[in-house]
């Protein structure tokens, strides 16, 4: 089969003050006279590296499993800056969240033909990226209507967050953890668990009546287990109703 092109874009953002870097990924005869979906993924180099995202929306779309689909992977400039823009205690976090729903989506809304409805698009990350993913889904949770989390870090924070939402109808949620993430290594915190906190939050968005899919897989906090996951991932958020 014939694969999509990935189009390299530099977006000044207001609310981070600086350039950010785009990579999206369009579809093999992608044209605007069709309608697409949109998936964005934060940690977005290592999503198309290493998660091979691009590949995986092509095949579902080619066999029928999903509807046409546009990525935008959004890399992070260093480990220091990911830390700043993704964990809950980054002083940069509210306005990537800022980015992400007042800048971003309106510039994919305005340059490509999409949907345009929160049910048309979702977020994945991968750990921080995952929990930055989540905490922007339930800040704007009209804008975006599917979250997509590998192993994300979990504080009293982000489960705080999960507990003030108002309509656990308003998006769906996908999680998913490894049975070995109990002694992860992090550049910062050093040394944690992340499995009990994520079991923590599958208990709460279950209680809370979300549209839900959780799995613990049996593996560790590496994109060895989170990459063969990622179809998967992406064909029970997107597949036809």
């Amino acid at each position: 089969m014939e694969y999509g092109k990935i189009e390299e874009v530099n977006f000044y953002s207001e609310a981070l003050g600086e350039e950010m870097q785009l990579l999206i990924h369009l579809p093999y005869q992608y044209s605007p006279l069709y309608k697409y979906s949109v998936l964005i993924a934060s940690d977005g180099k290592d999503y198309f590296q290493y998660g091979r995202i691009g590949r995986v929306a092509d095949e579902l779309v080619n066999e029928g499993e999903i509807d046409n689909m546009i990525v935008v992977g959004i890399p992070y400039k260093s480990v220091k800056e990911r830390r700043r823009m993704y964990h809950p205690a980054g002083d940069r976090h509210k306005d990537y969240i800022r980015f992400l729903a007042h800048e971003l989506v309106p510039y994919i809304d305005e340059n490509y033909p999409t949907y345009q409805v929160g049910a048309g698009r979702g977020l994945i990350g991968d750990s921080l990226a995952a929990t930055i993913s989540l905490l922007t889904a339930l800040k704007y949770p009209n804008c975006f209507g599917k979250v997509i989390l590998h192993s994300p870090y979990v504080d009293e924070y982000v489960l705080e967050q999960v507990e003030t939402l108002k309509d656990p109808s308003s998006f769906s949620i996908y999680h998913v953890i490894g049975t070995e993430e109990t002694e992860v290594k992090t550049t910062v915190d050093g040394i944690q668990d992340f499995l009990t906190p994520n079991r923590n939050l599958n208990n709460l968005i279950k209680s809370k009546g979300f549209s839900y899919f959780y799995e613990e897989f049996k593996g560790d906090h590496t994109w060895k287990y989170w990459q063969k996951d990622v179809p998967r991932a992406i064909r029970k958020s997107f597949q036809y109703e």
